[in-house]
């Protein structure tokens, strides 16, 4: 599984991150997690508003930071 978090690096993207780490690990699955920065990346997925969460290259969220109770519903509509 791939986990993208889209920002340029502010808070709301780095708690993502850290949120979507937990996540993983709670479930104790294998996930390769990439934060990307380059803006040109990052609009290429459509996504407008930082944080965004891409899980296996389709778009799941932009805009805010994510609970861990929907990050696991997005992960478990990719398994």
């Amino acid at each position: 599984m791939q986990i993208k978090v889209l920002g340029p690096g502010c808070q709301k993207c780095h708690a993502l991150e850290r949120t979507v780490r937990e996540v993983i690990q709670e479930m104790d699955l294998a996930a390769d997690i990439v934060e990307v920065k380059d803006i040109n990346e990052i609009v290429s997925y459509g996504v407008l508003l930082t944080p965004g969460l891409v899980i296996n290259g389709k778009v799941k969220s932009s805009g805010k930071v994510l609970s861990k109770n929907e990050i696991k519903k997005y992960i478990k509509q990719e398994i």
